[in-house]
């Protein structure tokens, strides 16, 4: 993470224009049209939940697996993201035992004999969640069939690291089934278009790499809201826009048209619905422009939620616990102890816990409409397995609040959750049509509707 080259680190200021004018409104601070009471598809609350991940270091030797054993509990998120060091497949395996977490393994740079080894130890008792490409080779090069990647002239070896990593998953009887994540940072920074801006090259291409190259089966992104202008209203809802060309690193300058050289990839149209996944994202409380602990807090529910609302199947927050040297980027301190943001995740995650067994219940009916909604203000209903809904609003405004009123299909139980406050409802109804809510700064309520 430090002393990264970034595309804001390229651009120099240059400035950054919208890939479409829908993308381009998706930032502004009106309110947006009063909208008619419409059925809403609700998502599954297990979903979501499952969507959350968040980065480790115990490949490192930087965090200790019995610590992280202790949090991840607390904080409710079962997936991390980690270096493939042979000698931490112990502790990896340890830790799954321990608690369940189960391990996005970042391919090891020089190896895929090794990484897949490794691999395969972690999936043999249920404890691989993926297997990704290398970290981020315009900051740690590649070195692969005896040939280093070169980040101003040379991604060859990069590509041939990402083709093998790929076949031999698919090709392995216990990992074929196992997601691969492509390579994090790769298609936007690569020199020459060996097409890692694609999962797969497609027919006319024009790429150095052949066409029907299979790379992954998501695309994948480091994007962080701090390489925006500072503290502005909807850091999480743009960051999560597929096709927003902004300076953080999006989908749209790693898999639209790549940011370093400048090569095509997906049109806009597909952009949108690309597979993809997040293995990085956040902001740090400490250090050149930081962000208090209560403000990163709220984002970074924002970021998950909004993440969750557009699309992207995982989101991996950078990171899991503060250090002195990778910077105070944690949920926890350097202790293991939560910091407001894992307070505040803990909250959500018990709220939303859903331990229903069984067939789910199928999806209820429910229509509600959010009158004059602001440009800020973001809302996804999610269901549990017993078939109770959750509607989660969140408010993504730098400064001041927002009052919005949820007019509901009909009269309806409701419970009103803080996840910024506590997991105890903070206000019920036995029966109502409308809910009104002021949200100040990077806020969320999670409405609970019978």
């Amino acid at each position: 993470m430090n002393n990264r080259i970034s595309r804001r680190s390229v651009l120099r200021g240059a400035g950054v224009v919208a890939a479409g004018a829908a993308a381009s409104a998706a930032s502004a601070g009106t309110a947006r049209a009063t909208s008619a009471q419409k059925p809403a598809p609700a998502a599954k609350v297990t979903d979501f939940l499952n969507s959350l991940g968040v980065c480790t270091h115990i490949g490192q030797g930087v965090d200790d697996a019995s610590g992280v054993a202790t949090v991840l509990p607390y904080l409710g998120v079962y997936s991390i993201r980690d270096d493939a060091h042979a000698s931490a497949v112990p502790n990896w395996i340890d830790l799954h035992r321990a608690c369940g977490a189960r391990v996005n393994l970042i391919g090891q740079s020089d190896s895929v004999a090794d990484t897949i080894d490794m691999a395969d130890q972690l999936a043999a008792v249920g404890a691989l969640m993926a297997v990704e490409g290398p970290n981020e080779p315009n900051n740690q090069p590649v070195t692969y069939e005896g040939k280093t990647s070169d980040r101003t002239t040379d991604f060859l070896p990069v590509a041939g690291y990402c083709r093998d990593l790929y076949s031999s998953v698919k090709s392995n009887p216990r990992l074929r089934d196992y997601p691969v994540f492509a390579s994090s940072e790769a298609g936007g920074s690569e020199p020459n278009n060996v097409g890692l801006q694609f999962l797969t090259i497609p027919r006319g291409a024009g790429t150095l790499m052949p066409d029907g190259t299979h790379y992954a089966d998501f695309a994948n992104t480091h994007t962080y809201p701090d390489r925006s202008p500072g503290w502005v209203d909807n850091l999480a809802w743009n960051v999560a826009d597929p096709t927003l060309n902004g300076a953080w690193d999006g989908l749209y300058v790693e898999f639209g048209t790549t940011w370093y050289g400048g090569f095509a990839g997906y049109p806009v149209s597909q952009l949108a619905t690309l597979p993809r996944v997040m293995t990085e994202t956040g902001w740090a409380t400490e250090g050149g422009g930081a962000i208090t602990d209560e403000q990163q807090g709220g984002l970074i529910l924002a970021l998950y939620l909004a993440n969750f609302a557009r699309g992207w199947r995982n989101t991996f927050i950078y990171m899991l616990r503060d250090d002195p040297v990778q910077g105070y980027w944690g949920l926890v301190d350097t202790n293991y102890a939560p910091k407001p943001s894992g307070q505040y995740l803990h909250n959500l995650t018990t709220i939303l816990a859903d331990k229903g067994t069984g067939r789910p219940k199928p999806p209820a009916p429910l229509s509600y409409a959010i009158a004059d909604q602001p440009q800020n203000v973001h809302d996804r209903l999610l269901q549990k397995t017993n078939g109770d809904l959750y509607l989660a609003m969140w408010n993504e405004q730098a400064d001041g609040s927002n009052t919005v009123t949820v007019t509901l299909d009909r009269g309806r139980a409701a419970r009103i959750y803080n996840p910024l406050v506590g997991t105890s409802p903070t206000q019920s109804f036995a029966e109502t049509r409308s809910i009104t809510l002021t949200m100040s700064g990077y806020d969320c309520r999670i409405l609970k509707l019978a």
